[in-house]
């Protein structure tokens, strides 16, 4: 990560970043013992998944817009969790021989490589209503309402108007030539709205009025949107090892993409321009800003 990333914002990155993994990783851990019976080889396949490695860019979001709205952390950490819980749940699947058919996941075997297919579908599955588990706990928010928002809402980002559309927008999408419209709408459905629930749910936890959301959620699309043409740079000209995943994926596939569509200098400016605006949305408030405004830089600065 590029040093002026961190010393511009005026925050550790690394340490915030390296501490909200810590945080998931220990939920994780606690909600994913083994119970010593014939499930404990799908404790071990969810496990695999989801602790350690990742970016954790979710819940991190989560926690850095809670700080917004004075959110308690354990609060906006369990949001993000559940938040993080569907996107493992989309990669194991999306790994899968019959999607993408991945070998190489967070620098580790895929779930289907480390153990079956039959496991890794029902550790998917068993993630997706995991997510939804930790939202309709009373230690998430003791007010009904709350929990009832935040459970409706990350099923949308998730569900057919948001991630598993976009995928299977993407699917459809492959060998056709489409343009910047058409990527851009894919991309907030498959990649963005799991990104901007991240935010928004730090306004649900705060019980924001939804006028008062929206500085919030441009802000969620402008890096969700940015994120994605970051993916794409390193897909197109990134290295394997450091990605901890396949690069050359898009091209192999045939697919258009932000890169493929607008060049690597083009794309670079746009996701610059992106960062530029969504940093715009948070002109109203000070430090307590700070990691939101450098999670935005890590977005496009990233090589994994």
């Amino acid at each position: 990560m590029a040093t002026d990333v961190l010393t511009s914002a005026g925050v550790d990155l690394d340490a915030e970043a390296a501490s909200v993994s810590a945080d998931v990783d220990a939920l994780f851990a606690g909600l994913l013992r083994p119970p010593g019976d014939g499930r404990d080889r799908l404790f071990a396949a969810m496990a695999h998944a989801a602790i350690g490695g990742g970016k954790r860019l979710r819940p991190l979001l989560t926690v850095a817009a809670g700080r917004l709205f004075g959110i308690a952390r354990e609060r906006a950490l369990r949001a993000g969790a559940a938040i993080e819980a569907i996107h493992v749940y989309s990669l194991i699947h999306d790994d899968l021989p019959c999607m993408d058919d991945d070998d190489l996941r967070r620098g580790k075997p895929t779930v289907h490589k480390a153990f079956d297919e039959a496991t890794a579908i029902l550790a998917g599955d068993s993630l997706h209503a995991l997510a939804f588990e930790i939202l309709a706990d009373p230690a998430t928010s003791e007010n009904p309402v709350v929990r009832a928002e935040l459970t409706v809402d990350l099923a949308r980002a998730s569900g057919r108007d948001g991630m598993a559309g976009g995928q299977m927008m993407d699917l459809t999408a492959q060998g056709e030539v489409s343009d910047i419209a058409g990527i851009t709408r894919l991309q907030q459905l498959k990649t963005g709205a799991l990104i901007e629930h991240a935010v928004e749910a730090a306004c649900i936890l705060g019980s924001l009025a939804p006028p008062a959301r929206t500085p919030y959620r441009g802000y969620a699309r402008n890096v969700g949107l940015a994120f994605q043409i970051a993916d794409d740079l390193i897909d197109h000209g990134g290295d394997e090892a450091t990605a901890g995943k396949r690069v050359g994926k898009d091209a192999a596939a045939g697919k258009a993409t932000f890169v493929s569509l607008m060049g690597e200098d083009r794309a670079r400016a746009q996701a610059a321009m992106l960062i530029d605006q969504a940093i715009e949305h948070l002109h109203d408030h000070g430090t307590e800003a700070d990691l939101l405004r450098a999670i935005a830089r890590f977005a496009v600065e990233r090589d994994h």
